[in-house]
């Protein structure tokens, strides 16, 4: 454990949980006083919580070794600290070979969308944002500003775009891909494999909240190349006037925008 002294020099620093087995990283984090030492603790007291991070600690510590811990930077503020994690994590995770490294972060980086990796097309695409016109009959623009959690997983788009949704039955019938879109962007495109129903509560304020109705989610994975270069990183902010409220653009809700 740090002492009292340590601790007011180091301020916010990021750390690497590491496999003394191997050398490699299983887990990236940032934190403050004794935080990177605190996940060996919970993974041995907390025995009925079963995730990537506290299975490595514990096969580690059942191996006869001790986690090794690495203190990448430290001195940092928060604000500091979360982009370097985010920045570690992000690309151990885009680089197939390293992917394992980071196995325990169920997280994924912070601000993944708006400042995450990027090919250098990408950041000028996102910078010079195409309007989105129109969009196939078989698509739905599904509104996640405020399912999508920052640095809620690597799949937080897909988790975010794909449950529950009110959809009437000729609509799911006839949606083939669905497009994210985040604080106007088109962040991600899927290709719904099938629908499922799940039952969902009303919102909190909504006449009849308490009670529950069915509501439908999707099983689907990113799109080919050819449909997700349509929609990807093109915009719809032109058309969405403030207090605008929809979840769900369909084709011809896109036209009426547009046209208003």
């Amino acid at each position: 454990m740090f002492d009292v002294k340590t601790i007011e020099h180091l301020k916010y620093y990021v750390y690497l949980l590491i496999d003394p087995e191997t050398d490699e990283p299983f887990y990236v984090g940032k934190g403050i006083g004794n935080r990177v030492f605190n996940h060996v603790k919970c993974a041995l007291e907390d025995e009925e919580t079963s995730n990537e991070k506290y299975d490595e600690i514990r096969r580690i510590i059942a191996n006869g070794n001790e986690v090794k811990h690495l203190i990448v930077r430290h001195g940092l503020t928060e604000k500091n600290s979360l982009e370097i994690e985010s920045a570690l994590i992000d690309t151990f995770k885009f680089i197939p070979k390293f992917k394992n490294f980071v196995r325990g972060n169920i997280q994924g980086g912070v601000n993944s969308i708006e400042k995450g990796l990027m090919t250098t097309n990408e950041l000028i695409r996102l910078y010079n944002a195409e309007t989105l016109s129109k969009i196939g009959r078989d698509c739905v623009i599904i509104n996640i500003n405020r399912t999508y959690k920052r640095g809620s997983g690597e799949n937080a788009i897909y988790e975010a775009t794909k449950e529950i949704w009110d959809i009437k039955e000729h609509r799911r019938n006839q949606i083939k891909h669905v497009l994210s879109e985040y604080k106007g962007l088109i962040v991600e495109v899927f290709k719904v494999n099938k629908w499922y129903s799940k039952e969902r509560g009303y919102n909190i304020g909504a006449k009849k909240y308490g009670q529950t109705y069915l509501g439908y989610g999707f099983e689907g994975v990113i799109a080919e190349e050819s449909e997700r270069n349509k929609y990807i990183n093109k915009t719809i902010s032109p058309f969405k006037k403030r207090g605008f409220a929809s979840v769900l653009i369909f084709p011809e809700t896109l036209q009426k925008l547009k046209n208003n």
